[in-house]
């Protein structure tokens, strides 16, 4: 697979590692050879590298695996996901999930990827619904359009939230980005 074949979120395999594409961003330059620069994620330690490639250079190329599993329960740095077919439990080192898990609360399923039979990443689903355990009161007379407060949710999250949302409400967070959507019933 060469460089060019990579986006965001892609896996490859350089020298014998496993990475991650964390950045990308292609690089025409006058009266040089264009070139691909990337920020590249080591999928075992998390070590985030720069890198700058030839769009012709070439990498190795991973399959993947998707598999749904169900998170169970977190101990001693290890989050134990279970697999809703076999009903496996496997262990997973937080620094591999310390990203997701702040959208991700008991029994909440979510997609695992593996390449060469290792844990890679996790996905959590793109809308998870929390409830709101600590938020200010609103303000009286402040009704702007775009007010905004901010609120902390079961799992530690905070998100700004509108202000007509209060404590112990449920809402619905868009995990890509991180933001509130609406206010569930």
């Amino acid at each position: 697979m060469t460089i060019s074949d990579l986006r965001i979120g892609s896996t490859f395999e350089m020298d014998g590692k496993l990475y991650v594409v964390v950045e990308y961003q292609h690089v025409s330059r006058p009266r040089l050879a264009a070139l691909v620069k990337t920020k590249i994620k080591n999928v075992e330690t998390g070590q985030v590298l720069e890198k700058n490639f030839s769009p012709s250079d070439s990498v190795g190329q991973v399959q993947l695996q998707r598999k749904d599993m169900q998170f169970s329960y977190e101990d001693g740095g290890l989050y134990y996901f279970m697999d809703v077919e076999s009903y496996d439990i496997i262990p997973v080192d937080a620094a591999l999930v310390s990203d997701v898990m702040k959208y991700i609360k008991d029994e909440t399923v979510v997609s695992v990827n593996y390449a060469n039979g290792k844990i890679i990443s996790i996905t959590p689903p793109l809308f998870v619904e929390l409830q709101i355990v600590e938020s200010e009161p609103a303000v009286a007379g402040d009704t702007s359009r775009t007010a905004y407060k901010p609120a902390k949710l079961e799992t530690g999250l905070v998100v700004r939230v509108p202000l007509f949302v209060n404590s112990d409400d449920k809402i619905k967070i868009d995990t890509r980005t991180g933001e509130y959507v609406e206010r569930v019933k």
